[in-house]
């Protein structure tokens, strides 16, 4: 966008920067190797599947507010408690009986057997009618006789009418058209066919012919008055508005009301002709909107914010890279609120009734808290969760709203290549990146840190002193006097060199210490330090040398390098809305690959909790955390609620995970997702996680009824005799006990396949109990 860098990301422009110092790793913001080809205004992609309504429609569908976790697009809220459903043979029966008491009463006025001798007046129901009427006009020679007729049989209607309403109420034929009419009126269709085979010689037959063909028209006229304009009619009639979901140009988002408010009509006039034809789409809505807000937390920035639009239209403030939307999509995503679809909460007792077939859906204020999922592998968690996540995350990455950083396998598949703007491939040469090993940092004690993490942070609990603190300790005395003497840190060849206790290493990097002499004096008393500490039999440094070697194979030579060369991406661009995969080497370099997830955790935790602009959503989806949790990164997990972070962690079992860690890790994420298939003791980790509820129970007993009168006895014995059972009376008790929400065994063998158990919370404390998902729909 050509806004004088007003919306750019930080570190993005084109201008000159200051040179680094020598040695350094780049600080700008890495770019991808061969950026698009994008024109000035560039077109809507032509991959956007067809079943995706318009802008327009998207803009204008009702968005209530709902609980956490419900998709909000075009949701119906319903009841917190379930009606009180009359059951189908009770309410059909009911509506029989009804029907066939005024069927009854009709015969009974029709055939005069409701008058003359019990009620003393003969006729008394037509009354009313003749009352008005001439008697005259009762003469069949009489000119007005016909009218009489027309009159009578109106009454006559209006009689059965007022007959059919009341026992329709008794008989509650309301409820029976909506629960069985609306869906069985086609079937109406059907039945003439096969009467018109049959011989008319009955008269039943056409009575049904003709109640059929009454029954045929009132759906029909039913039906088509549903979907056609007659609630309009009806609203217009009662004096409410023609339609509720086409808001007026005062409330109308594609109308753009808050620009118009600022006194930016002809902004608001280019946008919404954009919208109308079709050239703006969701992503394009969803960044301009983030540019407005950025405008209303800086008011300096209108006159980019308008001169961007003018100029770019709906391409204005576009993201760094070009690019408007992504390739391909796969899941639903609704940009207005920032939420993906996931499925649908299952018609389940042991869900809440108020989210029984209502949308699941996840959005930022959700990942915020972090999402921990567990299932087996061909549960669904990379197809049905990580995928859909990630992709939500890239679109809202290009509405400049988000940053997203996926770590996944190598050949995994988990989004094509094009819908990110940096893949980072460890251990592959025709990777176009590098990963910065220290993360960016120019501190050796946060680099020493996160990297001590990384190493043995896995190991840390069997380590002397049970944490990492003695493995940071060791790198910060050697990576830091090597930092002050060559300018940079040490790669991974040196730093195993370091780490092993070679003399020649250590000797050199002695003399250069010597040889600066100065400042140098502190450093040169940490590396007397390392070379004590080093002699003990208890020296950590052995075990980091044996976990560092795992980063110095032939595979990785040309990567976590130190000396400037190649193009190094950092997790502190975390500030910029990029989209980053990083694919590890799982299936030749499995423990590399272990070594390298930890240290993306680290960094990234580090990252996100230090960066000062915290306005983007950054987000880490891990496909595979198996071996990647360490009590640092769990305590780093709870606080990046307050930071606007969040990762996504999916295991295969909690027994990938430390023992003393998984139930801190449970407590620490705030949603948490169980698959099908979960093993029994997982499923008690969790069943301890969600805990107990109070639920209504009912205990029916059964006694025996024992009487001393020889009558009642006498029938008692007739009916043990009859039925072969005893008389017996039943006592209900109905009382309130604490029962857990889900078991584990519920979780273990309940959930049906492709289904979830699913809890939510927000960063502002809401919170969803736990849910069964239906992840394929």
């Amino acid at each position: 966008m050509d806004s004088e860098g007003t919306f750019d990301a930080r570190g993005t422009r084109s201008g000159p920067v200051p040179p680094p110092h020598p040695g350094a790793p780049p600080t700008s913001v890495p770019r991808p190797a061969n950026p698009p080809d994008v024109p000035r205004v560039p077109a809507l992609p032509g991959h956007a599947p067809t079943t995706r309504p318009t802008v327009v429609d998207w803009l204008r569908t009702p968005r209530p507010p709902a609980g956490p976790g419900v998709w909000r697009l075009n949701h119906r809220p319903r009841p917190d408690e379930e009606p009180d459903l009359v059951p189908g043979r009770q309410l059909l029966s009911g509506a029989l009986i009804a029907f066939l008491c005024g069927w009854l009463f009709w015969s009974l006025l029709w055939n005069n057997y409701l008058e003359g001798w019990w009620i003393f007046i003969d006729d008394w129901w037509t009354l009313p009618m003749e009352w008005p009427v001439p008697d005259a006009w009762t003469d069949p020679l009489h000119d007005q006789f016909q009218v009489y007729v027309a009159l009578t049989y109106l009454y006559y209607g209006l009689v059965v009418g007022l007959i059919s309403v009341g026992m329709g109420r008794v008989g509650n034929w309301a409820e029976v058209w909506r629960r069985y009419g609306v869906p069985l009126w086609p079937l109406f269709i059907v039945l003439p066919s096969v009467w018109r085979d049959m011989p008319r010689t009955t008269t039943w037959l056409a009575w049904a012919s003709s109640i059929h063909y009454i029954l045929l028209v009132a759906s029909v006229v039913a039906v088509v008055g549903r979907i056609g304009t007659w609630p309009a009619v009806r609203r217009r009639l009662h004096g409410q508005p023609e339609d509720e979901s086409a808001p007026q140009s005062e409330s109308d988002p594609v109308e753009w009301p808050d620009l118009r408010a600022a006194g930016l009509v002809d902004v608001a006039e280019t946008l919404t002709a954009a919208a109308r034809a079709g050239s703006l789409g969701d992503v394009d809505y969803a960044r301009i909107r983030r540019a407005w807000q950025g405008v209303h937390a800086r008011p300096d920035r209108l006159t980019a914010f308008t001169d961007a639009v003018r100029r770019g239209g709906p391409a204005a403030c576009a993201h760094p890279s070009g690019v408007r939307d992504l390739p391909v999509r796969k899941a639903v995503h609704d940009l207005a609120t920032g939420q993906v679809r996931i499925g649908v909460a299952v018609d389940d007792p042991r869900n809440p009734y108020s989210r029984r077939t209502t949308g699941v859906a996840l959005d930022p204020g959700l990942l915020g808290t972090s999402l921990l999922a567990v299932g087996p592998s061909g549960a669904g968690k990379s197809v049905r969760l990580v995928r859909p996540v990630v992709e939500s995350l890239c679109l809202l990455a290009l509405a400049n709203r988000a940053a997203v950083v996926a770590v996944t396998a190598y050949g995994s598949g988990l989004a094509p290549d094009d819908a990110f703007d940096l893949v980072i491939a460890v251990g592959r040469p025709e990777s176009t990146h590098d990963l910065d090993l220290y993360g960016g940092s120019e501190d050796p004690d946060e680099a020493a840190r996160t990297l001590a993490e990384a190493l043995v942070g896995d190991l840390a609990a069997t380590t002397p002193g049970g944490d990492s603190r003695r493995a940071a300790t060791a790198l910060a005395q050697l990576i830091g006097p090597y930092r002050s003497v060559y300018g940079r840190f040490p790669a991974v060849p040196e730093l195993r060199e370091l780490l092993g206790g070679s003399r020649a290493a250590l000797d050199g990097l002695r003399a250069a210490l010597e040889a600066r002499g100065g400042p140098a004096a502190a450093q040169l008393r940490e590396l007397d330090a390392r070379e004590r500490q080093s002699a003990r039999a208890d020296d950590i440094g052995v075990l980091l040398a044996e976990r560092i070697a795992f980063l110095d194979r032939p595979a990785f030579a040309e990567f976590f390098r130190t000396d400037g060369g190649g193009r190094q991406f950092s997790l502190r661009a975390v500030e910029h809305p990029l989209r980053v995969r990083i694919d590890l080497p799982e299936r030749g370099h499995a423990e590399a690959s272990r070594i390298v997830a930890r240290l993306v955790l680290a960094q990234f935790t580090e990252a996100a909790l230090t960066r000062s602009d915290r306005s983007l959503f950054a987000a880490l989806v891990v496909d595979d955390a198996t071996d990647t949790m360490t009590a640092d990164s769990v305590r780093s997990i709870q606080r990046l609620r307050s930071a606007n972070a969040g990762v996504v962690l999916a295991l295969r079992t909690l027994e990938d995970v430390p023992e003393p860690l998984r139930g801190p890790l449970l407590g620490a994420v705030g949603c948490r997702m169980a698959f099908a298939g979960l093993a029994p003791w997982d499923g008690n980790r969790f069943a301890e996680t969600w805990g107990t509820e109070w639920v209504q129970t009912r205990d029916v007993t059964n006694r025996q009824i024992i009487s001393d009168e020889p009558l009642t006895k006498a029938l008692h014995l007739m009916r043990r005799l009859v039925t072969g059972k005893a008389a017996t009376a039943e006592a209900v008790t109905v009382r309130e006990v604490e029962r857990a929400r889900w078991s584990s065994s519920d979780l273990a063998h309940g959930v049906p396949a492709g289904h979830a158990v699913l809890s939510l919370t927000t960063v502002r404390g809401e919170h969803a109990p736990p849910l069964l998902v239906d992840l394929r729909t």
